[in-house]
């Protein structure tokens, strides 16, 4: 038998987002298409079909194995206080303007599997500043969501979670924020309390509230400059008068039509404010 050639590989790959548009209302049309492929191809050979056409024909029939799919293709690797000097930026530079507002608002857009909500969480604790948050966690896969949602991450991460902590400056001990149950680390449900979780996708969703501080990292790494503009453009809307926002160390504002929207405050750290 022989292989498909790269071009109907495309051909499928496009037809597979189109199908999930229409069913599902999902929308990966303007996704980088090289890192597109590349986890669909792994979707496939994780869930053992013979092509990606067959994909196509099992998620337009079975919701659970569009999930299946979804957790697959959407899931990134993550980690607690990855890349510390970020947040190290953040008590610097952010940290101190929250402090003037009697309470604001923080958005995680692609929160994942919550790991980057109890790191900020946690820096906002230390910085006595968690009691005045309302911190919105959204991403496009449910499955992540019910996870960030549980606060139970893999026990075998904690020495690598607590040696960031110390790295992004943290002040406290940080065993103190969890308990270890069920097979896992459990974070003090207290560092939830004022996160509201929700489904949110940066393809077809709008500006849901004015907020303060935007983080979203290493999302759009995976969008072509069409999608980026646009999520760039919610970010934008969303922030209020020189908000903050948070990008990831291989994401730029330069040569998008924001650069000259938002100030530099870090940009070894890809920190930026709204003009």
């Amino acid at each position: 038998m022989s292989m498909p050639h790269g071009s109907e590989i495309d051909i499928e790959i496009r037809l597979l987002v189109e199908a999930i548009y229409l069913r599902y209302n999902q929308d990966f049309r303007d996704y980088s298409s090289a890192s597109l492929k590349r986890r669909v191809l792994h979707a496939q050979q994780q869930l053992g079909y013979g092509s990606i056409s067959a994909i196509q024909e099992r998620i337009l029939r079975d919701p659970l194995v569009f999930a299946q799919l979804m957790q697959i293709i959407t899931v990134p690797v993550s980690d607690m206080f990855r890349d510390p000097g970020y947040f190290r930026a953040l008590r610097q530079h952010v940290m101190p303007v929250l402090k003037t507002y009697p309470s604001f608002k923080i958005w995680i857009a692609g929160c994942s599997t919550g790991e980057e909500v109890v790191s900020l969480a946690i820096l906002l604790h230390e910085e006595k500043l968690l009691t005045r948050a309302l911190i919105y966690a959204t991403d496009i896969n449910p499955a992540s969501l019910e996870r960030a949602k549980k606060g139970i991450f893999p026990i075998e991460r904690v020495k690598s979670y607590t040696a960031n902590y110390h790295k992004a400056g943290g002040t406290g001990i940080f065993s103190d924020y969890y308990t270890a149950a069920y097979s896992g680390a459990l974070f003090d449900r207290a560092l939830a309390a004022s996160v509201t979780f929700a489904d949110h996708s940066l393809a077809t969703d709008s500006v849901f509230s004015e907020t303060q501080f935007i983080s979203c990292r290493n999302v759009m790494i995976y969008f072509n400059k069409k999608l980026q503009d646009r999520a760039l453009a919610l970010f934008h809307d969303s922030l209020s008068h020189r908000g903050f926002l948070g990008l990831g160390i291989k994401e730029s504002l330069d040569f998008s039509a924001f650069s000259e929207r938002f100030d530099v405050v870090s940009k070894p750290e890809r920190l930026f404010r709204k003009t």
